[in-house]
């Protein structure tokens, strides 16, 4: 077994250093310890305004997201190791070809998951943040509280791994069940959880084993570990043989109801892709309704603490960030190589993109509309106008420093950075601005004349680094 646990380590650090190249994929442990430590010499400053409590709950939260995001993997990982490597594929999934069980090998792979994300993410974010509390008074933040941290964190961690690995096992057997559920548990959450006492978010066990240790706590959260792995690797199906898929040709009939516009091909495509690919429109609730509705919950809560904190313009501003995500889902399996043949350019494929993930932006325009309608209608103009320049502005960034595969270029350490810093400041002072009022976040309409001037730069710039020359 320790020998698939070690084969499966190296695996995973070769397969991410051929996609993000060796050195800029080892600087990104560093950029989370570098990023962690500066923020958090401010943290007297944020001890003024949030509790110790607070700023424990965003940190246990945040470790729950990563956790998911990191399982995720079981829903599209084989797909994207076939389409980026041909018919490379990993470990888990050889189970035929070696002597050992599927259910071993899987076992493997979760607890290699368990370890390598928690070097890459929880190390250094505990690191980055001890090296800081060393250096400033942080109030109930010392030592010891320092390692009961990285227990809990790393707890958070993998309940958040363990329930979406579960998730994915039942998506295995049905996908429509799991897909229907989740959005239906979204829908709850955004438009009706508004009412629930803010209290329930410090119900997460690893978090209430930070706040008030007990043994308890310890079990319940080992528990949401243990139990979802357990029955995940119980209920393993793994299907061998591809699945035979066919489809109607409905390209013609999507480009005439996309128009005849010069991208209409190009869109129709896109949403074809996204449709046929594994997890289909499943991608939309795991990646970003299911993120949207605990950040809707948490900013909710939030409010109650912090009355001056606008959550619908907070919220606005969330959900542009989160928007351009849509935009990795687009270009995750296609490469520019396809299109070699076509008298187009990079630039070309860039705006045909850009198109797409116009049209995909209408699903969080209109979640947006219609919450806050349903909570005040009052800031409707202000929360729209913030999330549409926001919404443009990253996607801008995003296209600037990674082209046709952000999925890749963005774990580079350096470009991370450089992301970061060109959108930390940013949401930073429309955090402020809103407390003074939803008007003031309109300055962020200065932002469309610069996304503008960097798409432009975008188009030359990938043009000149990817483009085939004959």
């Amino acid at each position: 077994m320790f020998e698939i646990f070690k084969s499966m380590l190296k695996e995973e650090w070769r397969m991410h250093s051929n996609l993000f190249g060796n050195n800029g994929f080892s600087l990104f442990p560093v950029f989370i310890f570098l990023f962690t430590f500066f923020v958090s010499m401010v943290l007297p400053v944020f001890s003024e305004i949030f509790t110790y409590a607070q700023i424990a709950l965003g940190m246990h939260y945040l470790f729950l997201l990563l956790g998911g995001m990191v399982g995720a993997f079981g829903l599209m990982g084989r797909e994207f190791m076939n389409r980026r490597f041909g018919q490379a594929s990993l470990i888990a999934y050889s189970a035929r070809t070696l002597p050992v069980s599927e259910r071993l090998i899987f076992a493997n792979f979760l607890i290699k998951d368990i370890v390598y994300y928690f070097v890459l993410y929880v190390l250094p974010f505990i690191a980055g943040f001890a090296l800081a509390v060393a250096f400033i008074p942080a109030g109930n933040f010392h030592f010891p509280v320092i390692l009961l941290l990285l227990l809990t964190l790393s707890l958070s961690f993998m309940i958040g791994l363990s329930l979406v690995f579960f998730l994915s096992t039942i998506y295995a057997y049905s996908g429509k069940l799991l897909t229907w559920s989740l959005l239906a548990g979204c829908v709850f959450l955004l438009f009706i959880s508004g009412n629930l006492d803010s209290r329930i978010f410090y119900s997460l066990p690893s978090l209430s084993l930070f706040l008030l240790p007990s043994k308890s706590c310890f079990l319940l959260s080992s528990g949401l570990i243990i139990i979802p792995s357990a029955l995940s690797l119980l209920f393993l199906k793994v299907d061998f043989p591809q699945a035979r898929k066919s489809f109607s040709n409905s390209f013609s009939r999507l480009c005439k109801e996309f128009g005849s516009y010069r991208y209409a091909a190009f869109v129709a495509k896109d949403f074809l892709d996204l449709k046929r690919s594994e997890g289909g429109l499943g991608k939309l609730i795991f990646s970003f309704l299911l993120p949207a509705a605990l950040i809707w919950m948490l900013l909710s809560a939030l409010g109650k603490v912090l009355p001056a904190l606008n959550i619908l313009i907070l919220f606005s501003l969330v959900l542009g960030v989160l928007s351009s995500s849509m935009y990795n889902w687009l270009t995750e399996y296609d490469i520019f190589s396809s299109y070699a043949f076509f008298p187009l350019k990079v630039s070309d494929m860039i705006r045909s993109k850009l198109n797409s993930y116009l049209f995909l932006n209408l699903v969080p325009l209109i979640l947006l509309i219609l919450l806050i309608l349903k909570k005040d209608p009052a800031f409707l103009l202000p929360a729209l106008l913030l999330f549409l320049s926001m919404s443009f502005y990253m996607v801008s960034i995003l296209i600037y420093l990674t082209g046709l595969s952000p999925s890749i270029n963005l774990y580079n350490g350096r470009t991370f950075a450089v992301y970061t810093l060109s959108v930390m400041p940013l949401l930073l002072v429309n955090i402020i601005l809103s407390m003074f009022g939803p008007y003031y976040v309109l300055v962020n309409f200065l932002l469309v004349p610069l996304s503008l001037y960097l798409l432009g730069q975008s188009f030359r710039k990938w043009d000149r680094i990817e483009s085939p020359r004959f």
